[in-house]
């Protein structure tokens, strides 16, 4: 039997989380977009949510609790809805973190898993994505080529959450000269590592306020023990299903934000004499978002219970991601079109939540789920 209901459990986790999306995410969001920077105040208290902790085994000083995709899911939505920039900078470690939980061997968990359990805000990174405008991770173009019990990296990753500021990062790099997800491995790169060049990216028309960066490696000299996962490596497609439902959770939130700014506002103003949310073309539009929510969720919920079950959920990871890119969108600018002209206005957050929205949907790996 299929169940729709989330258990009490899952329940209490949603209201916990939306919760604190409501009350330190969501007035914070414009201020911090203008400002393109997050306030510390809120990594702090992201981080004593224990999202990150909740991760991370015992033996790391973590409280590592039963993994689950669904709860994942669930509660990166929550924090879609206050404010996707907030978010990604809170879940950005879990892009360093889950990674080595899920592949790491016991002495990479140890020796790299212990910084992020403590009580202060941890920077971690993912070096993923590449400047080529049709990213596929199985074209990967960065390499690494293999060198006697050393691995040499060459490439640039772009858009890196943190990669200015993480001690460490994960390089996804092609280590075989054919294209494909059996080609594609995971190392551990020190920030300052010789060959290795960051610098900050700019110009970015959303997720303004999470700092990200390029970073350029030129024969950069890995040892083997710093391979994820050591010489079993990774399995990169459970490690994409994961990246695909966090930025598929997170478009979810933000179109799901607009929607409920939206319909308080359609069935307050007035223009020729009634409610604009009488008129047919703004109800049949507010009809769209609703089933639009409801069909990404239900994409996405469907994908992490596969992935939950261990069975192969690359295919339904990818429908869920591919739909949510195309209706994320079209959910935030409907609902700025509701407002009109108005909804334009910088005042507003319609026109962030669109821009958010667009960035989340092109945007591989801000966060796992």
């Amino acid at each position: 039997m299929i169940s729709f209901e989330i258990s009490e459990e899952q329940q209490l986790i949603r209201d916990m989380i939306r919760s604190f999306a409501r009350e330190e995410l969501a007035p914070r969001a414009r201020e911090s977009d203008e400002a393109g920077e997050i306030p510390q105040e809120v990594l702090d208290a992201g981080w004593e949510l224990g999202l990150i902790n909740a991760m991370i085994p015992e033996t790391c000083d973590g409280s590592r609790a039963e993994r689950a995709a669904i709860n994942s899911v669930i509660l990166l939505e929550e924090l879609g809805a206050g404010c996707a920039s907030q978010a990604t900078a809170i879940m950005a470690p879990s892009m360093f973190v889950q990674p080595l939980v899920d592949f790491g061997t016991q002495g990479q968990q140890l020796e790299y898993l212990c910084s992020f359990a403590g009580g202060d805000y941890c920077a971690g990174a993912l070096g993923l994505h590449e400047s080529q405008m049709t990213f596929d991770p199985a074209a990967m173009q960065t390499t690494a080529s293999r060198d006697g019990d050393s691995w040499v990296l060459n490439g640039e990753k772009r858009l890196v959450a943190y990669g200015e500021q993480a001690a460490h990062m994960l390089i996804v790099a092609r280590t075989g000269d054919a294209m494909g997800l059996d080609n594609v491995e995971a190392f551990i790169v020190r920030r300052d590592a010789p060959g290795v060049t960051i610098g900050a990216e700019s110009g970015r028309q959303g997720l303004k306020p999470v700092p990200m960066a390029r970073v350029a490696l030129k024969n950069v000299r890995v040892d083997g023990a710093n391979q994820l996962g050591g010489a079993d490596g990774i399995d990169a497609r459970v490690m994409m299903n994961s990246i695909r439902l966090g930025g598929a959770a997170l478009a979810l939130g933000t179109a799901r934000a607009a929607t409920e700014y939206a319909i308080p506002y359609a069935c307050e103003r007035e223009a020729f004499g009634e409610v604009i949310a009488k008129k047919q073309a703004i109800a049949f539009m507010l009809a769209d978002m609703h089933s639009d929510i409801e069909a990404m969720r239900w994409m996405i919920w469907k994908a992490a219970s596969i992935v939950d079950q261990g069975a192969d959920a690359t295919r339904a990871t990818t429908l869920a991601r591919n739909y949510v890119q195309r209706h994320a969108l079209r959910v935030t600018d409907d609902a700025l079109q509701v407002f009109g002209g108005h909804g334009f206005i910088r005042d507003l957050p319609l026109e962030m939540w669109m821009r958010n929205a667009r960035t989340l949907t092109i945007l591989e790996g801000p966060v796992a789920a």
